[in-house]
């Protein structure tokens, strides 16, 4: 059983999340582009080199889903995450080359309580390369659970 870290309480303007690095492997960016993104840049290191890219390049879409990955160990697990209700923003700002590692973080942007137990964090994730540059951009929203009142915790237990 996860113990939670992290309830909407936790998360107050400005917090920020480190994300830990990861490296792209060519053979992993061949294979998500493979099944999601079969784009030659994607596909074959010449292909990419011919393209204004530069080289293997990974799909913008596996971009974000390595994001994911890392949001999820920075912050989520553990945490009373509800999910999302939408990606207000994802851009790319750099080719995310094979051999390329990427780290960067997230920071929250605002936080509100519902009238419900749930709460609305809207936050900010940046993943950068080695030199520092960013290579893509995400605001979102995540639906936090309310840590239990004092009241609900001793009802229940």
């Amino acid at each position: 059983m996860d113990v939670t870290r992290y309830t909407f309480e936790d998360f107050t303007p400005g917090r920020r999340f480190d994300f830990a690095e990861r490296t792209m492997t060519a053979d992993e960016i061949i294979a998500f582009a493979k099944e999601f993104d079969p784009q030659p840049m994607h596909l074959d290191e010449e292909a990419g080199r011919a393209s204004i890219l530069g080289g293997l390049a990974a799909s913008g879409w596996h971009t974000s889903a390595v994001m994911m990955r890392m949001l999820y160990e920075a912050y989520i697990n553990g945490s009373t995450s509800e999910g999302s209700p939408g990606v207000d923003l994802m851009e790319w700002k750099r080719p995310v080359l094979a051999g390329d590692t990427l780290g960067g973080h997230c920071v929250v942007l605002d936080a509100r309580a519902s009238r419900s137990e749930i709460g609305i964090v809207r936050f900010r994730a940046e993943v950068t390369n080695q030199r520092g540059e960013i290579v893509a951009v995400s605001e979102y929203i995540n639906m936090m659970r309310l840590a239990p009142s004092e009241g609900a915790a001793h009802a229940h237990g």
